[in-house]
């Protein structure tokens, strides 16, 4: 969480703005709040999904997704709560307002929880660093 909102300070800085101010940008909704689900869920299907077939996959795959995903969901895809709670730095069109945070986080806890849900119902068990070695 610390090194997303680093990453908003020093994003702020090179627009020549102040490194932290409040965002005001509402971002509230059933539909916002389905959309950063349906992210979040997409997002880790696809990290477990590709980490089965190598480390080298995963990064350009979570790459592509984010990035379309940014285009396909009208939250823009934050899926991820350190995000969210960094978005709140910023008044640039990225920010998010800090009362619409919790329930941003709550929509990618769930995402997240019914993507694990349906990976281990489909075989996708979770594997220890013994196991592998």
């Amino acid at each position: 969480m610390l090194g997303a909102i680093l990453g908003v300070v020093v994003a702020n800085s090179m627009f020549g703005l102040k490194a932290i101010f409040i965002s005001k940008h509402s971002r509230s909704g059933s539909e916002l709040m389905a959309s950063e689900f349906v992210a979040t869920f997409g997002l880790i299907a696809v990290i477990k999904g590709c980490g089965r077939a190598g480390s080298s996959t995963v990064a350009t795959a979570v790459a592509a997704y984010i990035m379309a995903a940014y285009w396909f969901t009208p939250s823009t895809s934050f899926a991820n709560p350190a995000v969210t709670i960094a978005r709140g730095f910023t008044a640039t069109f990225a920010g998010i307002r800090p009362a619409d945070v919790p329930p941003f986080i709550i929509a990618q806890c769930a995402g997240a929880a019914v993507v694990a849900l349906a990976m281990a119902s489909l075989g996708h068990r979770r594997h220890s660093t013994a196991a592998q070695n």
